[in-house]
C-alpha cells in the first residue's frame, strides 16, 4: 500500500482540471487594481475648493485654537518664501464663492516668529521636502501604469498573434520522450502475427546491418488495418516503448485546417523534422482522414485534402527522398484509401490485426487482469470461450466494468458474478426494469419464450441459449441471449436457415397464445430480412445459384454502406425478392411447426419467466428433456432503497443497509 502512495507522490497528476486564474491574467489583473488605486491616490476628491487666506489669518486661527489640522510646505527654490499651509478649521466656517467650507490655503512668506507660533500649536506637519525626481516620478507613474497596461494587453497579443499565424504551416506532430510511461510488446497479445511483423522494423533500427548484409531493405511504411479496438495504436505505442530512435505522433486530422495549403506544408515539416532525427518513426493515426482516394467528392485536383494527399505521397517516395524514416498509420478503412499511397515503395506491407481468436482473448485478459484484484474462483480461459467477436478494447472495459460492480457490491476481489454481469451488461445492455401490466409482460414473456424453444431445438450445440430475462435490456423489453461455444469464421447455411427460424419465432408465439401480434418483432424482422437478403444476392444459397446480384456502394463523405447498386433487371430483382419470400416463409413454417409440436414447454418457459423474469440456459434444456426446471433458479430482486441515516445509531443503520444489500438465497423451482 505504501508502494503505491509512493508511485502516486511521484508521478505527475493528470486530468486535473485548468487553473482558474493562470499567471498570464493574474499580471493583469493586479495592474489594472494597481492602474486603479494609483489614480484614486492622485486624483483630489475634494467637492469644495478651500478658502484662500493670508499667513497671518492662519496664524491668528491658530492661535485661538480654530485649526484642527494643517501641513507646511516649502518650495524647493525658494524655501520659506514660497510657504504653502493647507489644513482644516473647526466647522465650515471660512467663506468661498461656493460657500462656506473647512479647508484653507495660504501661501507667501513665512517669518521665523510666526512658524515658532504654529510649531508651538503642534497641529502644523512639515513633510520632508521631495526633490524634483522624486515629485516627477510621482506625477509620471500613473501614466506609466497605464501604458504598460496597454502594451501588455494589446502590443503584445498582436505578436503573438502574428507569430502563430506564421506557425499554421508547422507540423503538429509530437516527439514522444523516453522518459514517458513506456509501452512494451509484452503489454501487447492477441496479435502475435501483426506484433511480429512490428517487432522486424524494431530490430532492424537496433541492428541494421543484420539485414543489409543480406542487401535487404526495411519497409518504408507499414499500414495497420482491422476492426476498431484490436489495438492498431497500442501496437505504435509499443513500437515507441521499444525502438531506440525518435518517434513522432500525429493524427490524420491534424493536417487538415480552414486555410488553403496548410495541410501540405504541414506535411513537408513533419518529414523535415524526420530527416533531422534520422532515423526515426513516424505514426501517423487514422490516415483515413488525408488519405482518401482522390476523384471523389466536390473540389477536384484543388481540393485541399488532395493537396495534403499529394505532398504525403511524394515526401513517401519521390524524387527526391532519403531513407531513415519509416512510417506507420493505422486506420480502420483500407478500402477508402488512395491506390498510389498503398503501393510498394510507399506502404509495403499491410499489416491486418484482426479481433483475437480464444487464445488471444485468453492473454489479453490476462494483460488488462493484472491491475485488477480477481478472486479465485474467477476463470480467464472460460470468459474467453465465452466471449467470441469481442476485441481487445471491449474486453479490458468488460474487466473494468467487472471491478465496479464489485466495489458496487462492497466486495475486496472481483467475483465470477462479477465478470457475467458484467459480460452482460457490455453484450446485450443494462437492465432497465419498467412498469409493465400484466398483459405486457405474459406478451413479453411467451415472445421470448418463442425464440429460447426454436433455437433450443434447432440448435446443434454450437450456439445454445444462454439465459432469457423479460428484464428490459436496452431497447428491448426482454432478451434471450446466445453465446457460442466457439470462434465461428464461417457462416453455414443450416445455421443462417435456424437463425431466420429463431427470429420469427417470437412472432409466432404471441400469434399462437394472444391471437394477436404486436410491434415486438420489429428487430427481429429487419434482422430476419437481412439475413435472407445476404443469402441470395451475395452467398448464392438460394434458387438463383452462385451469383452476386448487386454491389455494396458506400460514399466518401459518410464513409458507410448506404445502398446497393442495381446491376440486374427488373425480372431479376422480382426473382430476389420471391427467393428471399420463399426462405422466410419457409422457416417461419418450420418454426411454426416446432413451437405447436413443444406447446407444453413453451407454456412452461413462460410461466417461470413470469415468476423469476430470468432463467438460464440449462433450464430451457430441462422444461424441453424433463417438463420442469430441476435445478435452482436464483432470483434477481430490484435493488432495495438505502436506510435513512441514524445519527444517534449509526450501527443500527449500517445493519439494516447490510440486510437490504444482501445477496438473496437460491430458491429452487
Amino acid at each position: 500500500m505504501s508502494d503505491s502512495k509512493n508511485d502516486l507522490k511521484r508521478r505527475p497528476l493528470k486530468n486535473l482540471p485548468p487553473d482558474r486564474f493562470p499567471v498570464k491574467v493574474s499580471l493583469i489583473w493586479l495592474s489594472i487594481i494597481a492602474a486603479v488605486l494609483v489614480l484614486f491616490y492622485f486624483t483630489p476628491s475634494r467637492t469644495t475648493a478651500p478658502a484662500t487666506l493670508k499667513l497671518q489669518q492662519v496664524v491668528e486661527l491658530a492661535e485661538q485654537g480654530q485649526v484642527v489640522s494643517g501641513v507646511i510646505r516649502y518650495d524647493l527654490a525658494y524655501g520659506r518664501n514660497g510657504a504653502v499651509l493647507t489644513g482644516k478649521v473647526k466647522g465650515p466656517t471660512l467663506d468661498t464663492e461656493t460657500g462656506k467650507t473647512d479647508q484653507f490655503r495660504a501661501s507667501g512668506n513665512l517669518t521665523e516668529t510666526n512658524l515658532e507660533l504654529l510649531q508651538k500649536t503642534k497641529l502644523f506637519e512639515e513633510p520632508p521636502v521631495s526633490n524634483a525626481w522624486s515629485s516627477l516620478i510621482m506625477n509620471l507613474l500613473p501614466i506609466l501604469l497605464i501604458i504598460g497596461l496597454l502594451y501588455f494587453l494589446f502590443v503584445r497579443q498582436l505578436r503573438q498573434a502574428g507569430r502563430g499565424a506564421m506557425n499554421f504551416g508547422k507540423s503538429r506532430a509530437k516527439m514522444l520522450s523516453r522518459d514517458r510511461d513506456k509501452i512494451t510488446f509484452a503489454e501487447v497479445a492477441g496479435c502475435d502475427e501483426a506484433k511480429e511483423e512490428v517487432s522486424e522494423v524494431v530490430e532492424f533500427l537496433k541492428d541494421p546491418k543484420k539485414f543489409q548484409k543480406m542487401g535487404g531493405k526495411i519497409p518504408k511504411g507499414l499500414l495497420l488495418v482491422g476492426p476498431p479496438g484490436t489495438g492498431k495504436t497500442l501496437l505504435a505505442k509499443a513500437v515507441a516503448g521499444e525502438a531506440d530512435v525518435p518517434f513522432f505522433s500525429i493524427s490524420g486530422s491534424d493536417f487538415v485546417e480552414m486555410f488553403v495549403g496548410v495541410g501540405a506544408s504541414r506535411v513537408r515539416d513533419m518529414f523535415e523534422q524526420g530527416r533531422k532525427n534520422a532515423p526515426c518513426i513516424i505514426f501517423i493515426d487514422e490516415i483515413d482522414a488525408v488519405g482518401r482516394q482522390r476523384g471523389a467528392g466536390l473540389g477536384g485536383g484543388n481540393d485541399e485534402r488532395e493537396q495534403t494527399l499529394n505532398s504525403m505521397l511524394v515526401e513517401m517516395d519521390g524524387f527526391d527522398t532519403t531513407e531513415g524514416i519509416i512510417i506507420i498509420a493505422a486506420t480502420n478503412r483500407a478500402d477508402v484509401l488512395d491506390q498510389a499511397l498503398l503501393r510498394p515503395g510507399r506502404f509495403d506491407r499491410q499489416v491486418y490485426v484482426d479481433l483475437p481468436d480464444v487464445v488471444g482473448r485468453e492473454q489479453i485478459l490476462r494483460v488488462h487482469a493484472r491491475k485488477i484484484a480477481l478472486a479465485e474462483n474467477v476463470d480467464l480461459n472460460v470468459i474467453a470461450r465465452g466471449t467470441p467477436g469481442l476485441s481487445g478494447a471491449d474486453l479490458a472495459n468488460l474487466l473494468n466494468e467487472a471491478a465496479l460492480l464489485a466495489a458496487r457490491r462492497n466486495k475486496k476481489k472481483v467475483e465470477m458474478i462479477d465478470v457475467d454481469d458484467a459480460r452482460e451488461k457490455v453484450q446485450f445492455g443494462r437492465e432497465r426494469r419498467r412498469v409493465m401490466d400484466d398483459r405486457e409482460k405474459k406478451l413479453t414473456a411467451y415472445h421470448e419464450a418463442g425464440h429460447a424453444i426454436v433455437q433450443a431445438v434447432l440448435d446443434d450445440g454450437t450456439v445454445p441459449v444462454h439465459k432469457v430475462t423479460i428484464i428490459p435490456r436496452g431497447r428491448s423489453l426482454g432478451s434471450t441471449m446466445f453465446i457460442p461455444k466457439k470462434d465461428m469464421l464461417t457462416q453455414e447455411m443450416k445455421r443462417m436457415l435456424g437463425q431466420i427460424a429463431m427470429g420469427m419465432g417470437g412472432r409466432i408465439a404471441e400469434e399462437l397464445v394472444m391471437d394477436d401480434i404486436s410491434s415486438g418483432a420489429y428487430g427481429d424482422i429487419k434482422h430476419v430480412t437481412k439475413i435472407a437478403r445476404h443469402m441470395v444476392c451475395d452467398w448464392g444459397m438460394s434458387a438463383l445459384g452462385p451469383i452476386a446480384y448487386g454491389d455494396n456502394q458506400d460514399t466518401v463523405f459518410l464513409g458507410r454502406e448506404i445502398g446497393r447498386s442495381h446491376t440486374y433487371s427488373e425480372e431479376t430483382a422480382r426473382k430476389i425478392d420471391a427467393e428471399i419470400t420463399r426462405i422466410i416463409n419457409e422457416q417461419y413454417a418450420r418454426a411454426t411447426e416446432v413451437i405447436r409440436t413443444h406447446r407444453p414447454a413453451l407454456d412452461k418457459i413462460a410461466e417461470a419467466l413470469l415468476e423469476y423474469e430470468t432463467i438460464e440456459g440449462k433450464h430451457v434444456m430441462e422444461i424441453l428433456k424433463d417438463g420442469a426446471i430441476s435445478s435452482p433458479v436464483i432470483r434477481e430482486l430490484p435493488p432495495a432503497l438505502p436506510p435513512k441515516a441514524d445519527d444517534k445509531n449509526p450501527k443500527k443503520a449500517k445493519d439494516a443497509a447490510d440486510e437490504l444489500g444482501a445477496t438473496p438465497a437460491p430458491s429452487p423451482a
